[in-house]
């Protein structure tokens, strides 16, 4: 007796899905095991890239989530709400769950999990990072022995081709984008992507596996890739680095002991997103185009880097299958107990450092009257409030403006900033037009 598919939503991701799944030649044997069972979709008329039996299709989702006969229910469709709903219909009505929705668990994984443990089934979610990078498994299961430090990854090939593009091209981030929404490389509104915001989804539910506990998505801090010029970029190529948009959830046990705090009884962690300086021979460097790639570091492992489309039907619904697929070896192995591998087991959230505490390297691009004195006085200042200066570069004038380009060693970030305050009031420091962190 085979196992039954609810599948919603039949779009970009969901007809690859059903192709991969029709296409049992040569693929895993489990693939015998699968019928699709029922299809919602919106339309019943809408041509289509597949084929299916009239039906399996129907418009009624909510009866596919209730239908005793479905065993995994496969979320597709895309969205917030709706999604939501029916995610959490078909828990109730004891539906294991496969969902490519990274929106969808970042905001509401609390809920949604908790219902799942209740009702003893499993939510399985490695499409919702990554496109077809296998990550969530590995996180779960084979890296599941080892102390994890950091998580650091491109998660948005958006970003990704337009920084890509401004730095081998030497073009702005405008006409870079403008052009990617020609291409199709970006949506009409690219909010999400370009300001950080569909990386931030991804990070916290890396974070929340890496490190054992729920995340908050509005304790994720989010900066986006706007503010990165073609001037940033050329001078990160003098300095030796590349700009990245990088997502990083990080073990902040260090940043603890410098807090003077005890260790918390849940991960106390530093989960963010933002446009960094990468050295040229991190392993995140060469990573272009729209790939994406997730270097996860811990002990004993040390460094393992996952690399690999992060997008696109075919990727997409590969991870997709594999949920399914080791659905149906749970479902024929057995009926009961819950392997702890795939559920979902902590409960309590972590604790998010204030961006204040992070301990890191700055870059920033100052522009200055040309007077002598000037670059001792910001290093006066930096001095005041404990910042060390690794670099220091004048090379350039914007007008009669000087361009002063700094990078500085660790620091904490509430002391750089407040060193930045204290610059900003002297008369010949004109404006600071570019921040950005430093891996």
């Amino acid at each position: 007796m085979g196992v039954k598919l609810g599948i919603l939503g039949l779009g970009t991701v969901g007809t690859g899905t059903v192709q991969l799944l029709q296409d049992k030649g040569f693929r895993h044997p489990l693939l015998q095991e699968v019928e699709i069972y029922r299809v919602g979709v919106r339309s019943l008329d809408k041509p289509r890239a597949v084929t299916l039996p009239d039906s399996v299709l129907t418009t009624d989702l909510e009866a596919i989530v209730t239908d005793p006969a479905v065993d995994i229910v496969v979320e597709v469709m895309g969205g917030l709400e709706k999604a939501r709903s029916l995610i959490l219909k078909a828990i109730q009505n004891g539906k294991h769950v496969v969902t490519a929705n990274k929106a969808v668990i970042s905001r509401f994984g609390d809920e949604i999990f908790t219902a799942a443990n209740q009702a003893g089934v499993y939510v399985m979610l490695e499409a919702a990072v990554g496109g077809g990078i296998p990550v969530i498994q590995p996180l779960k299961q084979s890296l599941s022995v080892n102390r994890i430090h950091t998580v650091t990854g491109i998660i948005n090939g958006t970003t990704n081709y337009i920084l890509t593009r401004m730095q081998t091209e030497g073009s702005n981030f405008s006409d870079v984008l403008a052009d990617a929404q020609r291409l199709g490389y970006a949506e009409a509104d690219p909010t999400a992507d370009v300001d950080g915001l569909d990386a931030a989804d991804k990070i916290a539910i890396l974070a929340s596996l890496a490190f054992g506990g729920r995340i908050k998505l509005k304790d994720v801090y989010s900066e986006g890739i706007r503010q990165v010029s073609k001037t940033d970029i050329a001078y990160a190529e003098k300095l030796g680095f590349v700009i990245k948009l990088l997502a990083i959830a990080q073990s902040a046990a260090p940043l603890a002991a410098i807090a003077n705090r005890t260790t918390p009884s849940s991960p106390l962690i530093s989960v963010r997103v933002h446009p960094t300086l990468v050295p040229k021979a991190h392993p995140l460097a060469s990573i272009n185009g729209v790939n994406n790639a997730i270097l996860v570091e811990g002990e004993p492992i040390g460094q393992v880097m996952f690399f690999g489309p992060g997008a696109g039907a075919g990727a997409t619904a590969s991870a997709v299958s594999s949920d399914i697929l080791n659905l149906v070896a749970a479902l024929k192995k057995s009926k009961t107990a819950l392997n702890p591998l795939l559920a979902c087991a902590h409960q309590d959230y972590c604790q998010i450092v204030p961006m204040a505490e992070l301990v890191t390297r700055f870059y920033a691009r100052f522009l200055t009257k040309d007077q002598p004195g000037v670059i001792g006085k910001l290093g006066t200042c930096f001095g005041n409030h404990g910042v060390s200066l690794e670099s220091v570069v004048q090379t350039g004038f914007q007008g009669e403006l000087a361009e002063i380009v700094v990078v500085t060693h660790d620091v904490r970030e509430g002391d750089f900033r407040q060193a930045l305050t204290e610059i900003q009031t002297l008369t010949a420091v004109d404006s600071i037009p570019s921040l950005l962190r430093v891996v």
